[in-house]
């Protein structure tokens, strides 16, 4: 077996490239499913680029595995899994090679619930949060009396923020349930497309789709996380980390500390073995003010901290290589200091930040085409 990586990604996300990056350092020939102007479709890292489309995305994934002839597939964002999961269902010759890429295929409709996936890790003696599936107005009232306010309400198949809102009041609750359970208009749908240059929403304005909906107890606190990789359900590698700034309440991170913490460790573990996952994969936690963490949300794909690379046992890429190739072939050089500033949020958040002379300054100076792009700029070099 050879030792191809082929990163699918439906999305224009930097940090994929940066999972180029560390695939590349760990001896690895890098391939790339990705939309033409997305970041890593100019990394010097990928081989060769594959171009995804909003419109035929099965068909275009058959073609980017066949050509590539990959060994592994690596999900970078919900949709991707979704597609693969769907690659594996309608062609049954690539099952196997999605099932070895992403574990055990029949426990992904668990995991992709919010609701079924918390109550699984619930079991598993992880500290969740109370949350409901909800699939009415009448449900919701039920749950906001017994749970009170705030409250936070979440659509299965978002990311990013945008399919959860907090709620602080009654009236606020029901608006918000009514916005993410409805499947959007074909013309809001047409608008947004217009507007956010996205192909994905003119899609759904052909098919709209309602998506589940759950309520789940608001915890006060700081944000926490962890990325990890597994295999056949085992972790090989994982960073633990505090959120110390991000953008907004429910924002991406601008800058992390890496930490060491039974809980999330005990969390990763629980969560890869009980839905025998093989990939990589990220969990988000809420800290309170004594200390505890809380999972409130399980990612079923890569994150942003895992294109960190913090030595051994936690350089996730060179990790899964390991795993799944049977050999070590490279890692990246470790990052000395465990507050790391992630390039550019915090730059454009404030210039005069105190983490910028505190933190490790995560910039893709190895990449020239993604550091444009990060910064908003043409990238300089495209693979067709």
């Amino acid at each position: 077996m050879g030792r191809r990586i082929l990163l699918v990604s439906t999305v224009c996300w930097p940090s994929v490239a940066r999972y180029a990056g560390g695939f590349a350092a760990a001896g690895c020939e890098v391939h790339a499913f990705s939309p033409g102007e997305a970041p890593v479709a100019a990394s010097r890292y990928v081989t060769q680029h594959h171009l995804y489309s909003a419109f035929t995305p099965i068909f275009a994934l058959r073609q980017a595995v066949e050509r590539s002839a990959c060994d592994l597939l690596v999900a970078c964002d919900d949709r991707a899994v979704a597609i693969l999961l769907r690659l594996a269902n309608i062609y049954e010759a690539f099952a196997p090679l999605v099932a070895r890429s992403l574990g055990r295929l029949e426990n992904y409709s668990e995991m992709l619930s919010r609701n079924g996936s918390l109550a699984a890790m619930r079991a598993a003696g992880v500290h969740v949060p109370d949350t409901f599936a909800v699939s009415n107005e009448d449900e919701l009232e039920d749950r906001l009396s017994q749970i009170g306010f705030p409250a936070v309400i979440k659509a299965d198949g978002s990311w990013g923020g945008e399919g959860v809102a907090i709620a602080r009041e009654r009236a606020a609750a029901v608006q918000a349930y009514r916005r993410l359970a409805a499947a959007p208009s074909r013309l809001r749908s047409l608008a947004r497309a217009l507007k956010r240059h996205d192909a994905h929403f003119a899609r759904e304005a052909l098919a709209p789709v309602r998506r589940a909906i759950s309520l789940q107890r608001f915890i006060p606190g700081t944000p926490a996380a962890s990325a990890f990789a597994s295999w056949q359900g085992k972790v090989v590698a994982a960073i633990h980390y505090d959120v110390l700034v991000a953008e907004g309440t429910i924002g991406p991170p601008n800058v992390i500390r890496r930490l060491d913490d039974p809980a999330i460790e005990h969390a990763s573990h629980a969560v890869a073995q009980r839905f025998g996952l093989s990939g990589l994969h990220g969990l988000d936690f809420i800290r309170d003010g004594e200390g505890t963490v809380h999972l409130i949300e399980i990612n079923p794909r890569c994150t942003q901290g895992g294109t960190l690379a913090f030595g051994p046992g936690r350089d996730l890429p060179s990790a899964l290589a390991s795993a799944a190739f049977g050999t070590m072939s490279g890692m990246r050089p470790a990052i000395a200091n465990d507050t790391v500033v992630l390039f550019p949020r915090e730059w454009q958040r404030s210039a005069t930040s105190e983490w910028l002379r505190l933190g490790h300054h995560d910039v893709p100076w190895d990449d020239p085409a993604v550091l444009r792009a990060a910064l908003g700029m043409p990238a300089t070099k495209r693979r067709a």
